[in-house]
């Protein structure tokens, strides 16, 4: 009798080896890490929690097509970096900081565009909708205006808190009132301000959730801002110090490429899904 049958027919196995007699052993779970009532509170409620909820689409059985939001990362990432080229290679910018702020100053303006322009599209699709569509097109956009009253209304707290002279302590004229004025100045910096931000951010991805209304609606709002955006570089003369033909290639880049993934990105919807804007105003 061999070795085998000594052991009931299974093969011998060494007792200090971590495999057990019946092969590998499951990896046992990880520790369950605990997580503090503060910390739960953070994640439900806090201002990355709040604008996921506000600004990033939500309808039941939305396309969500990840090769497009590959394609508008990409287009994102290529054209992030000619600008920084061209800033500090023409000296644009003195520093990185200045870089920065001037980034944020267009995300801020590309905002205050789409939040203006957002309306009149909307509003043009659905009145040219039939009427068995239009109602439902109206109530899908109730969650993107919301986001953009929202976000208007986020950033407006903070010059009504200057112009008021609440951060100035114009009212903390007792101990009652100044911890009042303490804890609102808190709440504008820690939840407000990084709402704000994520907001702007978010916003210009998802165009203010559009998607909600149809998933065609996207694209076709990026088409209309983009080139807003480079109207509005040729009325303030942006990139000046620029030789010519790289100015023209800067200012036309943008919206050229997202012109070319937006086009892209309606045709993958009408061929791969049957989605098109003549379907969603029953056209």
């Amino acid at each position: 009798m061999n070795a085998w049958n000594q052991q009931g027919g299974r093969p011998p196995y060494d007792p200090y080896s971590p495999y057990g007699p019946y092969g590998p052993q499951p990896t046992p779970p990880p520790p369950v890490r605990r997580v503090g009532a503060v910390r739960r509170m953070w994640r439900a409620v806090g201002p990355l929690a709040a604008g996921r909820k506000v600004f990033r689409p939500s309808r039941p059985g939305r396309v969500d097509d990840p090769a497009v939001a590959r394609m508008q990362r990409v287009r994102t990432a290529v054209g992030l970096a000619a600008v920084v080229w061209v800033t500090f290679s023409y000296k644009l910018a003195a520093s990185v900081a200045d870089l920065a702020d001037d980034r944020l100053d267009q995300s801020w303006n590309a905002v205050l565009v789409l939040s203006v322009t957002f309306p009149v599209v909307v509003g043009v699709l659905i009145g040219a909708a039939r009427p068995p569509a239009r109602r439902e097109l109206l109530l899908r956009a109730r969650k993107p205006l919301g986001s953009v009253l929202a976000l208007i209304g986020g950033v407006a707290l903070f010059p009504a808190a200057v112009l008021t002279g609440l951060l100035d302590g114009r009212f903390a004229t007792g101990p009652a009132t100044t911890v009042i004025t303490v804890v609102v100045a808190l709440f504008m910096l820690v939840w407000v301000l990084p709402f704000v931000a994520y907001g702007v951010g978010m916003s210009l991805v998802h165009v203010f959730r559009t998607a909600d209304i149809h998933e065609t609606v996207p694209p076709l709002l990026a088409l209309v801002l983009v080139w807003e955006m480079a109207l509005v570089d040729v009325l303030t003369g942006a990139y000046a110090g620029v030789p010519g033909p790289l100015r023209v290639l800067l200012v036309l880049g943008a919206p050229c490429s997202v012109t070319a993934v937006a086009l892209w990105e309606l045709r993958r919807l009408r061929v791969g899904y049957g989605l098109t804007l003549r379907g969603a105003l029953l056209r």
